[in-house]
């Protein structure tokens, strides 16, 4: 299998949502995340847990920051036939639980 954050850039211009990661982008509770805030955090985003085991597809979550700067954390799962990247889940990790939004706080 390929880099993991390799494919996620690659199939990042075509996502799709499950409907978790769409509620979670309406009720956000730091303010609703949008598809485009989405992509512009992919494109610079950073591995930060592995779940080989999930299923039905293996899963990511990467951090990464919108151009305005906002920290969002993206738990997504590249379906590498239909060259698309599934959306699980999507927040703006809160500081009180994270260092640096990259690790989390004991």
């Amino acid at each position: 299998m390929s880099n993991p954050i390799e494919l996620i850039k690659k199939f990042s211009k075509h996502l799709r949502f499950s409907q978790h990661a769409k509620d979670e982008m309406l009720y956000e509770e730091f303010g609703e995340i949008y598809g485009a805030d989405i992509k512009e955090a992919l494109t610079n985003c950073e591995l930060l847990e592995e779940y080989s085991g999930d299923r039905p597809y293996p899963s990511y979550l990467v951090f990464g920051k919108t151009n305005n700067g906002r920290p969002l954390h993206i738990v997504c799962a590249p379906l590498i036939e239909d060259k698309k990247l599934v959306i699980i889940t999507v927040y703006q990790p809160n500081p009180e639980f994270w260092i640096d939004f990259r690790r989390r706080k004991s």
